[in-house]
C-alpha cells in the first residue's frame, strides 16, 4: 500500500497550544528552523495506546532546546498533557509521535535572539523502516560523525541528521538497508538514526558514548541486559573488530530492535541473544510480535 504524503493526511496536530486540522498545520517558508536549522525534536512510540517513556523524551526535548538556545514557552507538564490528549483525539493504538520546537520568522540572520519558538506534536500510524525480512544489511558510510567539540552530540536537532540522511541514501543505492556511521576518529558510532550493538558469546558490546546520541531505546536495552546478568561493555569498536562478533542489532524509537545480518561484505553468523533481547524489549513496551 502506497504511503499517504504527509501534507495529505487527515486528523489533527497540536500546534502552539491548539488542535488544528492536519492540512492547516503550516508555516511560512522563511522560518529560522528551516533556513538555519534551529529546530529540536523527539520521536516517540505508542504501544497499545500508551506512549513509551514520554517523560524521558520530553526531558530530552527541553535539554536539546536549552543547548541550542531555543526557549520553549510551555512547561514539560503541558507538553506531556498535550501528547496524551492528541493520542486520544487521533484514536491510535500503535503509532509514531514527533514533537518539534523551532524558531519562527521574525529574523532571517544567523543570530535569532528573541525570535518566537513554535511547538507542534503529530502522531501517525507507522510501519517498519526496512523492507528486508530476517535482518538488514549495513554499509559503512564515507561520511563521519563530527568532532564533539564542534557539535552537540547529546542533542536531537534537525541539522544533526543531514550527514546521516545522505549516508543512508548512499547505502540504499548500493543495495544495503542502512548506513553504519563512524565517528571522526574512525571508530563505530551508530546507524543513520539508531544506536548499534554487537554480541560475542554471552556478552554485549556497544560503542562508548561521547561521539553520538545515546538513545532512550539504547539505554533501555542496556538495562534489560544487566537485569538478565548479561555483561555489557561500552567500548571503542573499530570496523575490523566486527569479524570477532557473533551478532549485531540496531536500536531506536523508529527501528525498535532490528537484527543486522551483514556489514559491508561480512556476514554475521548470528546470536540467540539478539532475538532474546528483542523479545524482552517488546514484552516491556507491550508490543505483540
Amino acid at each position: 500500500m502506497k504511503a499517504i504524503p504527509f501534507d495529505k493526511r487527515d486528523g489533527y496536530i497540536w500546534y502552539d497550544g491548539k488542535f488544528v486540522e492536519w492540512k492547516d498545520a503550516t508555516i511560512h517558508i522563511l522560518n529560522h528552523g528551516l533556513q538555519y536549522g534551529s529546530c529540536v525534536f523527539e520521536g516517540e512510540r505508542l504501544y497499545n495506546g500508551n506512549l513509551f517513556k514520554p517523560e524521558e523524551h520530553t526531558k530530552r526535548l527541553f535539554h536539546s532546546a536549552k543547548v541550542i538556545d531555543i526557549e520553549i514557552s510551555y512547561s514539560a507538564d503541558e507538553i506531556n498533557q498535550a501528547k496524551e490528549e492528541l493520542v486520544k483525539k487521533q484514536n491510535l493504538k500503535n503509532a509514531y509521535m514527533k514533537v518539534s520546537a523551532w524558531k519562527g520568522c521574525e529574523k532571517m540572520t544567523v543570530e535569532s535572539i528573541g525570535v518566537t519558538t513554535h511547538v507542534a506534536i503529530a502522531v501517525w500510524e507507522m510501519h517498519s523502516d526496512y523492507p528486508s525480512e530476517g535482518g538488514i544489511k549495513l554499509r559503512t558510510a564515507e561520511w563521519r560523525r563530527p568532532d564533539p567539540r564542534s557539535f552537540p552530540v547529546g542533542v536531537k536537532f534537525a541539522g544533526a541528521y543531514v550527514i546521516n540522511s545522505v549516508a543512508k541514501h548512499e547505502a540504499i543505492k548500493k543495495g544495503f538497508d542502512d548506513a553504519m556511521m563512524l565517528d571522526y576518529r574512525g571508530y563505530i558510532a551508530e546507524g543513520s538514526a539508531s544506536n548499534i550493538f554487537f554480541t560475542k558469546g554471552k556478552s554485549l558490546y556497544t560503542p562508548a558514548p561521547g561521539n553520538f546520541l545515546s538513545g532512550i531505546t539504547r539505554e533501555t536495552i542496556i538495562d534489560i541486559a544487566k537485569e538478565q546478568s548479561i555483561e555489557v561493555h561500552e567500548v571503542e569498536i573499530l570496523p575490523e573488530d566486527i569479524a570477532g562478533f557473533d551478532g549485531c542489532f540496531l536500536t531506536g524509537t523508529s527501528v525498535e530492535v532490528t537484527k543486522v545480518v551483514q556489514v559491508d561484505g561480512y556476514k554475521l553468523k548470528g546470536s540467540p541473544m539478539v532475538d532474546s533481547l528483542a523479545e524482552s524489549y517488546y514484552k516491556l513496551v507491550g508490543k505483540i510480535v
